[in-house]
């Protein structure tokens, strides 16, 4: 039903630091013109890429800061994202501003009228000349702004057209695009997002009842400790969002949800001969972690970045 995660977000001051540092430690691309800021829309993000094309590579990496000025654009937005920062913990290394989600016309347009008779509440921010298009961010409303998880289990998703993203025609694809003349250690695209919950089934059924959108596959991963729902996208490129509950405490992502709770969690990356990539991180100076073998991508190798490195933020590589 939706097209494609629009990002893998981080909410951290300093995010123009951050996009160097993304860009120096991982060889993540950026440009100027990938650098969103508006005066009546007060924040700072980048979308910065890991492959310059977004036919091969649509979900982009996304640090992001709201800055404590008038916001004429969306005046109600900084009492939702206080609120947001409140759910999460103030103290989560790792926060999202929105699961940013995205849907072509006229399905987007249908599923607004879904919420509207179904009695869910969202709210919709005003049109502006910079942004001339609809976004809508679910469990809120403009006279209660504060975000609450009843409609999307805790997800905090936001909701908006593709075509505004003004994305090439070829991500509706039905075969992945390659990049042409990869080399070895090159990053091809952002091939899932994890999200860290308590309650999978719980999760799952508010996604079903209030917004259709159902698992690709539900899983067990006895090795990694967790079981896992992977909700896919239309765009065959898109990232995948992971739904991950831990059903050990004594294994990563048990440590992590019982140290900093639900939310945000990993970032994993496909690139062309994984071995490569670790050479390239190796040269740069980036501490990581090499795994012979990982059930979460199908007995491959995977590399786990030290979040250290990383203000926190948890990067991993797989070779696709």
């Amino acid at each position: 039903m939706f097209d494609l995660l629009m990002s893998a977000d981080m909410m951290l001051e300093d995010p123009d630091g951050m996009a160097d540092l993304l860009h120096e430690k991982l060889g993540i691309y950026k440009h100027e013109r990938w650098r969103q800021a508006f005066d009546n829309h007060p924040y700072i993000a980048h979308f910065l890429r890991v492959h310059k094309s977004l036919a091969v590579a649509p979900t982009r990496v996304e640090p992001q800061w709201h800055l404590e000025e008038e916001n004429p654009g969306d005046p109600m937005f900084h009492d939702f994202l206080e609120s947001l920062k409140d759910y999460q913990g103030r103290s989560r290394p790792m926060m999202t501003h929105a699961v940013v989600l995205t849907m072509s016309q006229p399905d987007f347009g249908e599923f607004i009228a879904k919420l509207m008779r179904r009695g869910l509440p969202f709210r919709m921010a005003q049109r502006t000349p910079e942004m001339p298009f609809d976004r809508l961010w679910l469990g809120t409303t403009p006279e209660n702004p504060r975000y609450s998880p009843e409609v999307d289990g805790g997800l905090c998703i936001e909701v908006m057209g593709t075509e505004p993203l003004q994305m090439p025609k070829e991500i509706f694809d039905p075969e992945l695009i390659l990049p042409r003349d990869a080399k070895p250690g090159d990053m091809v695209r952002i091939t899932a997002r994890g999200f860290l919950v308590r309650n999978l089934d719980q999760v799952l059924a508010r996604l079903s009842s209030n917004l259709d959108w159902e698992p690709r596959e539900v899983e067990q991963l006895d090795a990694e400790g967790y079981r896992r729902a992977r909700m896919g996208f239309n765009c065959v490129g898109s990232a995948c969002l992971d739904l991950i509950q831990p059903t050990e405490w004594d294994c990563p992502a048990g440590h992590y949800l019982n140290n900093w709770g639900p939310g945000l969690y990993y970032i994993r990356i496909g690139v062309n001969d994984l071995a490569a990539k670790a050479q390239d991180l190796t040269e740069r100076g980036v501490a990581f972690t090499w795994l012979d073998s990982s059930q979460a991508v199908g007995g491959k190798a995977l590399i786990k970045v030290d979040p250290s490195q990383l203000r926190g933020q948890m990067f991993e590589f797989e070779e696709i």
